[in-house]
């Protein structure tokens, strides 16, 4: 059981002999179906469960390789008033230029395909020094296709990176798989 189509797009598209099933419902009602044998297994944030000081219901973890995570998944952002500059200067502390980086080169290539949390899209942005890595993904939901980029450059370069992972997912059939289930 999951509630996200990015995930179902690529556990289908590595393993096609798995019946995916919707799955809602806070984390709690989720693990309570799973233990009244509503499904075999299911598939949550890691995070959550951590957070929730649940880490001992976690059985497995997902490589990058097979399960890339929502855009911007991970990363905390606040938002504050235009032309506040009192607050800016409090919360400026808490700004992590890396994040920012990164979160911003998934942004752009999300912003170009028009993702959004209903949408088979993923993507993770790393860096090392100096230099970005962006992956993205665009799945149909049934597992049939995954498509995937990916684009490395200097990290000042975000927001071309993540234009540039987009415009090759398009390339590559993104579209009409996005289409289809924007229909």
């Amino acid at each position: 059981g999951t509630s996200s189509l990015r995930r179902q797009c690529q556990l289908l598209a590595r393993r096609p002999d798995l019946r995916i099933k919707p799955l809602r419902g806070n984390v709690q009602t989720r693990l309570g179906k799973l233990d009244a044998g509503e499904f075999d297994a299911i598939v949550l944030a890691q995070a959550g469960l951590v957070r929730l000081d649940m880490h001992g219901r976690v059985r497995e973890s997902f490589d990058q390789d097979i399960c890339l995570p929502a855009v911007g998944q991970g990363a905390v952002g606040i938002e504050l008033r235009t032309g506040d500059s009192a607050l800016r200067d409090i919360l400026a502390p808490l700004h992590h230029q890396e994040t920012a980086i990164c979160v911003g080169a998934e942004r752009a290539m999300n912003y170009q395909l028009g993702g959004s949390c209903q949408v088979p899209v993923a993507a993770l942005a790393r860096l090392s020094g100096d230099r970005l890595l962006l992956r993205g993904r665009v799945g149909d939901p049934d597992g049939s296709a995954l498509i995937e980029a990916s684009l490395e450059g200097n990290k000042k370069d975000y927001v071309s990176i993540g234009e540039g992972v987009a415009a090759e997912l398009l390339a590559r059939g993104a579209r009409e798989i996005l289409d289809r289930i924007h229909a």
